[in-house]
């Protein structure tokens, strides 16, 4: 008997023990009513700590809730609530919550006082018209402490290093329901830009010095400090770049900057291995010579090797005067394709001259000469073309490999003429708009128009290069690379003199950095007539570290090579 009780015993211990651990590892569940919007946000946040199951139900835990919730009620102004905490015996782990906030405590007095330089800088006014505690509002002590933040930051980024507050202080009567709020900010006198200083730097200081965005004696700014920073780095010419204020030098409120820099390996390789439906698997080499001399010369060279192309491009750059801005270009390129109908070998020589205008716009004026000897469709010839160009281009996007929002527009436009020793006349017009915009975080719309015209009597006396088709991963999908075209009576593609074709596509964001597509794409290329096809689809999108990857399932609906098309495709979606 003494055995069967002790067993018993030990039977009753082990359920009960078993019992309080399921409790102990069932989570709180917490059922609010009463309140909503900030308030009811505030409390979720402070009683995040308790939904783990590492908290004994009761009378104690109801009362540790109320003097949180009444915290949290407390941050946002409301002294006044009525805080009810219950739960049934059978549940004990929902606990559910009446709340009456109450009448909240408002600013009573808002005595706001602003000294120094600051009392005359429009940002400061701007802040305080904006964000300050003024009378009548309800009592808020995160927007409190973060007009506080904001003043003390602002004068931090704008050069007020000595600012700092004479007065701080919040008083709170909860019974009168008033609050009395006394902040009084010096921000002492504004520091200026002193002397640029650059440290272990390869390249002549004139080059560098015209980096610099503000000059001598200038009112200090944070972020021409960055800016400073991004164009030194846009440069390529240095490893490493520290750029900050000298404190040790400060004479008559101006700030020395010293620019740390150490030089970029004189020679980097790149290798890297493609795939798309366009050119299939595509290597690559890349042979960079960042800086060649103290000028910032630079030389660049491509190895480029697909199954219907291989090229190879040097680019030799020469910084002129405003080295971020400026410079002058010699390219010298080499391409052999086989894709279709077409044959081609190519050489192109071209002298450019590069401007960054005011209005972000880049400006190119160049000089190419062409020499293509070729096959297309049933003509077999050789042409050497003479043409100068311009082209404006302009490029804006958000951050990521995915930008919310951005922008491109090309225009461009190369004139060809007997008169200069070109064996043929005409001027090419090239022209793509690329837009992309966004709906809230999880919706996306990407637009391309893309056009082009050659103005000439016929294609005889036009190479390959210069013709256009249409179709493709970034053209016309739904239609194979370059298989939108003008036809002979055999029926092999010829190329056009003008091509247009427009995309519009519908991005939604399933999970993370994963994306469904619908799209629409529409266009042609065309000697006489066109023939507009059209392409519908859907994809996968996936926001890779090194840009959206692609995938669309295709369907052309006209023309004679209608059909299913699938495309893949890594890089920029403009």
């Amino acid at each position: 008997m003494h055995n069967r009780g002790l067993l018993i015993s030990t039977a009753l211990a082990a359920i009960l023990s078993l019992s309080y651990t399921v409790c102990a590892q069932t989570p709180y569940q917490f059922k609010i009513s009463g309140v909503n919007g900030a308030m009811r946000d505030n409390i979720d946040i402070y009683l995040q700590k308790y939904t783990a199951g590492n908290h004994t139900p009761g009378v104690r835990f109801q009362t540790t809730l109320q003097q949180e919730i009444q915290t949290a009620l407390q941050a946002l102004g409301y002294y006044h609530s009525d805080i009810t905490v219950t739960a049934n015996e059978a549940t004990p782990r929902i606990m559910h919550i009446q709340v009456q906030a109450g009448e909240p405590v408002r600013i009573s007095q808002s005595d706001i006082h602003l000294s120094g330089d600051a009392t005359v800088d429009a940002d400061f006014a701007a802040l305080l018209s904006k964000q300050a505690p003024k009378q009548g509002q309800v009592l808020h002590h995160g927007a409190y402490d973060g007009f506080k933040s904001a003043l003390k930051s602002l004068a931090l980024r704008k050069g007020y290093f000595d600012a700092d507050f004479t007065l701080t202080r919040l008083e709170v009567a909860p019974e009168l329901k008033q609050a009395f709020v006394r902040l009084h900010f010096n921000s002492g006198k504004r520091y200026k830009f002193g002397a640029v200083s650059f440290n272990g730097n390869q390249i002549a200081e004139p080059g560098l010095r015209s980096l610099i965005p503000f000059n001598h004696g200038d009112f200090y700014l944070t972020s021409q400090l960055g800016e400073l920073n991004q164009a030194l780095a846009t440069t390529g010419w240095f490893s490493s770049i520290l750029v900050e204020g000298n404190t040790t030098q400060i004479q008559n409120f101006t700030l020395p900057i010293n620019v740390e820099l150490q030089p970029e390996r004189r020679n980097i390789i790149e290798t890297g291995i493609g795939y798309s439906t366009d050119v299939k698997t595509r290597l690559k080499l890349n042979w960079n010579k960042p800086w060649l001399n103290r000028s910032g010369h630079s030389l660049s060279s491509k190895l480029a090797l697909s199954e219907i192309e291989q090229s190879v491009e040097a680019a030799y750059k020469v910084p002129l005067a405003s080295v971020a801005n400026d410079f002058y270009q010699v390219q010298l390129g080499f391409r052999n394709r086989d894709n279709q109908d077409t044959e081609s070998r190519e050489s192109n020589l071209a002298l450019e001259r590069h401007w960054l205008l005011q209005s972000d716009w880049y400006r190119t004026a160049s000089v190419r000469w062409l020499y293509e000897d070729f096959v297309q469709a049933d003509q077999n010839a050789s042409i050497s073309l003479i043409m100068p160009g311009i082209s404006f281009n302009r490029s804006k996007q958000s951050s990521g490999s995915m930008p919310s929002s951005a922008n491109r527009l090309l225009l461009g436009v190369e004139v060809s003429d007997e008169a200069w020793g070109s064996d043929a006349s005409f001027v090419r017009l090239r022209s793509r708009i690329g837009w992309i915009g966004s709906a809230g975080n999880n919706h996306r719309l990407v637009t391309r128009l893309d056009g082009g015209a050659v103005l000439m009597e016929g294609l005889s006396q036009l190479p390959p290069s210069l013709r256009f088709f249409a179709g493709g991963d970034n053209s016309i999908r739904g239609y194979g690379y370059e298989t939108v075209s003008p036809r002979n009576s055999e029926d092999e593609l010829t190329g056009g003199r003008y091509m247009a074709t427009a995309a519009l596509e519908y991005q939604y964001r399933v999970k993370g950095n994963w994306w469904l597509a619908a799209f629409s794409d529409y266009g042609s290329a065309w000697d006489d007539k066109p023939e507009w096809v059209q392409g519908v689809g859907f994809g996968v999108r996936w926001a890779s570290p090194v840009g959206p990857v692609r995938l669309d399932f295709a369907w052309g609906l006209d023309g004679p090579d209608k059909g299913f098309q699938l495309h893949f495709a890594l890089g920029p979606e403009l």
